[in-house]
């Protein structure tokens, strides 16, 4: 007889003898998405604008590289490794197109606390004397970058983790209100982290609870000791950073080619160090030594991962937090679909591998992703070229960066972070639109800047699902009747010519984050399978919304005429943002199918929000009292079309 465990191999023999080529494939395509694009990839209509972001993207990525290597209290050239690795694995299973991931700001400002709090500056067990015989670099740097490529490789596990329990599909707690203020706080963070830098003070990492504020106490109390020098070099390269490149987004449409002034300011920031010799004269900070060469890969020391579980999981979620909001819009913009549960599984492991080489923790950046939009890239071949043009640097050029000063890096990060730091504007459309989003967006900041992106993160989501779960019960349409006692009852014997093509949905429960995406998944699936039925069986399609479901019943249509669409809102008790933004979608999904869309028995807040809400134009009235007045309106529209066809004739 065959024991247990003879029985369980030969179970598994015959599952692996079952698994076909087609298998395989599938799988591949579905988790390899670069064998998805790449036998498609047009090279006579994509390579040049590809080329030109390339290489627009490459020089962004060494400053931004060399600086927020700074920020995570490393040696600058670990910042061009992590531009070059992550890149190329995320080119191989990532999804976006435009999602230019490497260094990023918040994930070294979340490592920093580890490799400060690990190894600080004071440390006597480490000089810079000590020469590790690694890249030629100290012990202390060695141990540093150890303990960020270690918050790295964790963080990368967590997220491979999530990728394999399927939580992709949790990102809806995630709210834009959230991201919003999570991700400015924490650039409020990062700016605070380089006033040292931009006023060339000498001054202790100080972190934890309030550290923000102590930070602010600490230079007031030695604002003498500022660098003049230092300073004036700031002030210099923040007004024409920000002069350039507000100049390159005004004329962007006439010119593709932007003039790269991060490069210019480096080059000539560091020709005029070295000629001038600031380092000694002046006394300013400059870059230092630039090792030759990529790394052989070494293993993060494992033996410090229990000591970095909390950064490794703050860098796990707000890396993939602002990268997967990056991703989403990208896909928005560009008519493709992101998988959440892929994007995690690509992060993750551009976050491990890398973590071998050297690499500090990586995510997509919103200046980065900007930059490819601007420049016209087509696919993620603007990235691979870039990380060629990196690879150069890093082989080649690096050595030359040593005169760079660190207050002009400070003031790079500092004006890269222009485009998070204007969320502040947000808060007038939250207000407008919903005003505890509004709260949650002034709380969620608070507590960022008070505690840290990750504890900010996780209180925003919280509140988040407390104040819906306070809010729902008042909603007197969770206990729906049948939807034959909520069908709008009309006579269309008598309009059955003027009534063709035309549905009536009915909104019954309230539209927030935690239900508006399967409602618009829903209205879709019904708006498609109509249009691409072949066959006229239907008239009025009456359908309810409950808990997050469509159920419909529908009459005679024809599709010679226009459709229509009417959302009956009488039931919609409340909404937030996040309801208000998949309305205008559909409003304007519809719109790009020829299909007019009226609104029914909305509120007055509703109809406030979704016109603040923008691109929301229609020759004809969207907004009815009821049901009958909006077929009414169509009756009326489709005459009068009539008339005027008959009288062209």
């Amino acid at each position: 007889m065959m024991t247990g465990a003879k029985r369980k191999r030969s179970a598994v023999w015959r599952k692996i003898q079952a698994v076909r080529f087609e298998d395989i494939k599938v799988w591949c395509m579905r988790r390899l998405p670069i064998f998805k694009w790449v036998p498609v990839y047009n090279w006579k209509e994509n390579l040049i604008p590809d080329t030109v972001s390339g290489t627009m993207l490459a020089i962004q990525q060494v400053t931004q590289g060399l600086a927020f290597a700074v920020l995570s209290s490393v040696h600058p050239v670990f910042g061009l490794y992590g531009s070059f690795f992550p890149v190329v694995i995320y080119a191989i299973f990532g999804m976006g197109h435009h999602v230019a991931t490497g260094t990023f700001a918040l994930t070294s400002l979340i490592s920093a606390n580890a490799v400060e709090r690990l190894v600080p500056s004071v440390s006597t067990n480490f000089t810079t004397s000590n020469n590790s015989g690694v890249l030629g670099l100290s012990e202390f740097e060695m141990q540093r970058i150890g303990v960020a490529a270690a918050v790295s490789f964790l963080g990368g596990i967590i997220q491979v983790a999530m990728f394999m329990l399927q939580l992709g599909s949790a990102t809806f707690l995630l709210t834009e209100p959230v991201i919003s203020a999570m991700t400015t706080g924490a650039a409020t963070h990062v700016v605070t982290s380089q006033v040292k830098y931009l006023l060339g003070m000498k001054m202790p990492y100080i972190s934890g609870p309030l550290g923000f504020f102590h930070i602010y106490a600490y230079i007031f109390e030695n604002i003498r000791s500022v660098q003049l020098e230092a300073l004036l070099l700031s002030l210099l390269s923040i007004v024409v950073l920000v002069l350039v490149k507000e100049l390159n987004e005004k004329f962007q449409r006439k010119v593709k080619v932007v003039l790269p002034i991060d490069l210019v300011l480096i080059i000539a920031s560091s020709i005029a160090c070295y000629y001038a010799d600031m380092e000694y004269v002046y006394g300013l900070e400059v870059v230092g030594h630039i090792p030759e060469g990529l790394p052989s890969p070494k293993t993060p020391p494992m033996n410090v991962l229990p000591e970095v579980v909390t950064e490794a999981f703050g860098v796990a979620l707000v890396g993939y937090v602002a990268s997967l909001a990056l991703a989403k819009a990208s896909a928005k913009k560009f008519k493709y679909t992101v998988d959440d549960n892929q994007e995690f599984l690509a992060h993750g492991l551009s976050n491990v591998i890398p973590s071998f080489f050297f690499c500090i923790p990586s995510a997509a950046a919103m200046g980065r992703t900007a930059l490819l939009y601007s420049t016209g890239a087509k696919t993620q071949v603007a990235c691979l070229i870039s990380c060629v043009l990196i690879l150069v640097v890093i082989c080649a050029i690096g050595p030359m960066l040593y005169w760079l000063p660190m207050c002009v890096l400070a003031s790079i990060i500092v004006v890269g972070l222009k485009g998070m730091l204007m969320q502040f504007r947000d808060l007038k459309k939250y207000w407008n639109v919903d005003k505890i989003d509004w709260t949650i967006w002034v709380s969620t900041y608070v507590f960022t800047i008070c505690f840290a992106a990750n504890v900010g993160l996780l209180y925003g989501v919280v509140c988040t699902v407390v104040i819906v779960i306070f809010r729902f019960p008042r909603a007197k349409t969770l206990n729906l009747k049948n939807v034959k006692e909520v069908e709008y009852k009309y006579k269309t014997e008598d309009n059955c010519e003027s009534l063709k093509q035309v549905k009536i949905i009915s909104v019954n429960n309230p539209l927030v984050f935690l239900n508006a995406r399967k409602f618009q998944a829903d209205l879709i699936k019904i708006i498609q399978k109509d249009t691409t039925s072949s066959q006229c069986e239907q008239n009025t399609l009456l359908c309810s919304f409950s808990n997050g479901s469509c159920h419909g019943e529908s009459l005679q249509s024809c599709h010679s005429e226009r459709r229509a669409l009417i959302l009956d809102c009488s039931g919609l008790n409340f909404f937030d943002y996040t309801g208000v933004s998949v309305l205008l979608q559909i409003y304007m999904d519809c719109k790009n199918r020829h299909i007019d869309v009226l609104l029914a028995h909305c509120k007055a807040s509703l109809i406030k929000a979704m016109q603040y809400g923008g691109n929301f134009e229609s020759e004809n009235p969207v907004f009815f009292e009821s049901i009958s007045s909006a077929i009414d309106a169509i009756q009326i529209h489709r005459n009068y079309s009539k008339f005027s066809e008959q009288s062209e004739v």
